[in-house]
């Protein structure tokens, strides 16, 4: 059921409502995912192996600071749904403009941290001299730019807590194409190396936030932007942080661990580096899915467990964790047997091939584990039970993963012992995630029940 632009989860087949929602997420983030990687497809083939090293190595920094941002925003996605399945409309006003001008404020501040912190992170990394140049021009442009980034997260999260996750990814598609045009031009018309990939990024990103802004501004729903009324509500502002903190925190954080394990890896050179680079960007395609049916059932719930639904919430949730684990062995299959073709869209440098196949086919066949811990995580968020999930995920993927480095480096200089130490984490948090869901549903029961 549409109501007035959005679409309302609370009623209807549940796996038609999850998947007709969660399959524009996919293609969204698989355009997204698709103009991030041209960038380094490009600066990997002609330019150099040092510059898609380079672009690669900025990655953990970019994801620190835009993660705890994506975080909050995930926060006021889980306020609108709720108000929205309700059918609040003045909670859905007071949110949707709270959660505007929060990010116009926190955009300011992105963008002076990022631009400020530049250099020394990439010192932090222990970055080689032959990479640090080009990773500092790409870090400093595209922070400049953050701003339209954080503001098409924002308001894209609001459109999907009402059920439209179709024109986010209309924008996206349209940024995704601009992108690569300007990367051709800019990088291999111009030959502006990284800064081209860094302004190619940064044109495509202010074009899918003009978009975004003006679909909420010229909607008739209940969520339409009136520029006039934008403010912060307290209470709003309350329930944001009390939702969105924990897993803003959370990102940030793990965000920060990875830029640890960056450092670990730039220790290999520039080779290991590239390498690692082009895999990143391979298991981003390869978690599209799994992202995808964790935000659709942060949604599902979210709208459920408005109109307090409590039956219908958990039977989404078995039904997306059947989904992630079914996309998982899809995608794990093409992964493992064309390996080596991937890593060479990316650079054809033997050394760099050898280690960019080690890792796809070393890490795809924990993906499973990852598939559980999303959406278990997704169902809490909507649920507005974020803290523990949060604990879980930095107890996982920060402090066992940085001891375990720290002392498996101590004995070794292994690049499999480096490596290993991502599944290692993905299986603890898997564990522990599985226990504090089932242990938590029945209070999520008696709280929301009628």
């Amino acid at each position: 059921m549409a109501s007035k632009g959005g679409t309302l989860m609370t009623e209807g087949n549940i796996w038609e409502r999850i998947i007709k929602f969660a399959l524009p997420l996919m293609l969204g983030y698989l355009f997204q995912q698709f103009y991030t990687a041209v960038d380094s497809i490009v600066v990997g083939n002609f330019v150099s192996k040092q510059a898609l090293a380079a672009v690669g190595t900025t990655t953990p920094i970019i994801n620190m600071l835009i993660g705890f941002f994506t975080g909050l925003s995930s926060g006021a996605s889980v306020v609108i749904a709720r108000n929205f399945g309700a059918q609040n409309e003045k909670k859905v006003q007071d949110s949707v403009h709270t959660a505007i001008a929060m990010i116009f404020v926190l955009s300011i501040f992105a963008t002076v941290i990022g631009v400020f912190m530049v250099p020394y992170m990439l010192e932090f990394m222990k970055t080689p001299d032959d990479v640090f140049v080009e990773s500092k021009t790409y870090l400093t442009i595209y922070f400049s730019g953050v701003a339209s980034l954080m503001i098409y997260n924002m308001g894209a999260a609001i459109l999907r807590a009402v059920g439209d996750s179709k024109r986010p990814l209309y924008f996206l598609v349209a940024s995704s194409f601009v992108n690569i045009v300007f990367d051709l031009i800019f990088v291999v018309g111009f030959n502006m190396g990284v800064a081209g990939a860094a302004y190619a990024t940064v044109l495509s990103q202010i074009i899918s936030a003009v978009l975004v802004m003006m679909t909420l501004t010229k909607s008739s729903g209940m969520f339409r932007l009136h520029w006039d009324r934008i403010k912060m509500h307290s209470y709003v502002m309350r329930e944001i942080l009390h939702i969105g903190f924990p897993t803003a925190l959370q990102q940030s954080i793990t965000s920060f661990s990875n830029v640890f394990v960056q450092s670990y890896i730039n220790s290999f050179g520039s080779s290991a580096m590239a390498a690692w680079s082009a895999y990143i960007k391979i298991d981003h395609f390869a978690i599209i899915p799994l992202d995808s049916i964790s935000m659709s059932i942060t949604t599902f719930v979210g709208q459920n467990l408005g109109v307090h639904n409590v039956k219908r919430a958990e039977k989404g949730t078995k039904y997306a964790v059947i989904m992630a684990v079914a996309a998982t062995a899809a995608i794990s299959a093409p992964i493992l047997i064309f390996a080596p073709h991937f890593i060479a869209l990316f650079n054809k440098e033997a050394e760099v091939i050898e280690y960019g196949v080690f890792l796809l086919r070393f890490m795809t066949p924990f993906y499973s584990l990852v598939a559980m811990n999303s959406v278990l995580s997704g169902a809490l968020c909507g649920s507005g039970e974020t803290r523990m999930p949060t604990a879980i995920r930095l107890f996982s993927f920060v402090v066992f993963r940085q001891i375990y480095l720290f002392f498996v480096t101590q004995y070794t200089d292994s690049f499999t012992a480096v490596a290993l130490g991502y599944p290692l984490g993905w299986m603890i948090s898997a564990i522990l995630g599985t226990i504090y869901y089932m242990y938590k549903k029945r209070e999520i029961e008696i709280r929301f029940s009628d």
